[in-house]
């Protein structure tokens, strides 16, 4: 990937982006740890890890490669969701085999990758490869030999989310659910797992913000127009994401913000222009201004 038409291809400016998003009577992300109840601090102030952010912007960009007739083109999602996956890998391992075949694990597996899947070249990847030598070797001496313990393939990819939070504390309702009914004899029978808890926050305006950087763009092959995909799908965010904890209509995108840099280290840092955006509680917003910097305002879906 360093010649010069891939170069010239790749993201040349840096770019800063936030979304602002509502939420109401939903659990937008639950916590696994504590009965999954909507993550919050320490200060009750809600929370959306990154990673479920970009498990929902790897969800429509797989629904946008499905859509086009699933063309290798590589804008085909590495990491898949298994309720969602668009092919019949059982696995990361058996995705990459059948992606990358012989060439997985040689020197071309990261350049291969990024140009295959498109959320490896935006998020990064980590390839861990087991050995394929038999385990038991032995030394002359008869002890027991450390052996080839496999590889490690890391790609840093120039997109980087932010977890989301709410600007004010949420308020978090819990309520015991049937979550099972007795399906034989005559229904006096019910496993113990038949109550549950079900949570849910009732109302918070929530912001994420990310990044985007061309000196990584460039090992990893990221091209502007990868970038106008995020950009397009970013306010649609949480379609298509229904669920019992996430009804439709209960999770909604208000606001996209879209900061495009002159040059390829910034005109600020992303601290500072993070900063110029300053979200009120009902979901109104104040801009500072920032010398010839001015963000695109994209409405929510």
């Amino acid at each position: 990937m360093n010649n010069e038409d891939t170069i010239m291809s790749t993201l040349q400016n840096k770019i800063d982006f936030a979304v602002i998003f509502r939420v109401a009577n939903a659990n937008p992300n639950g916590d696994p740890l504590n009965g999954n109840r909507p993550r919050t601090d320490y200060s009750n102030y809600g929370e959306m890890s990154d990673v479920s952010i970009k498990r929902k912007i790897r969800d429509r960009l797989l629904e946008r490669w499905v859509n086009d007739g699933k063309k290798d083109d590589g804008n085909m999602i590495f990491v898949q969701s298994d309720d969602r996956k668009a092919d019949d890998a059982k696995s990361l391992r058996a995705r990459a085999e059948a992606g990358l075949g012989k060439e997985l694990g040689s020197d071309k597996t990261a350049e291969l990758a990024c140009k295959k899947w498109l959320d490896v070249r935006a998020f990064g990847q980590l390839f861990a490869l087991k050995s394929n030598k038999k385990a038991g070797k032995k030394n002359e001496d008869g002890s027991d030999a450390e052996g080839d313990t496999g590889v490690s393939i890391g790609i840093r990819g120039p997109v980087t989310v932010q977890s989301a939070f709410s600007v004010e504390p949420v308020d978090v309702t819990s309520l015991q659910i049937t979550k099972s009914v007795s399906g034989e004899g005559d229904g006096t029978k019910r496993g113990s797992d038949t109550m549950g808890m079900k949570h849910r926050v009732d109302h918070g305006i929530y912001v994420s913000f990310g990044s985007m950087n061309p000196q990584l763009a460039e090992k990893t092959g990221f091209t502007e127009a990868d970038a106008d995909a995020i950009k397009c799908l970013l306010p649609k965010l949480f379609e298509n994401d229904e669920s019992s904890a996430r009804p439709a209509g209960s999770m909604e995108v208000l606001k996209v913000f879209w900061w495009k840099h002159n040059c390829k280290s910034g005109q600020y840092s992303s601290a500072k222009v993070h900063r110029t955006l300053a979200v009120n509680a009902d979901g109104s917003y104040v801009l500072s201004d920032l010398d010839n910097l001015s963000p695109e305002q994209i409405d929510g879906f």
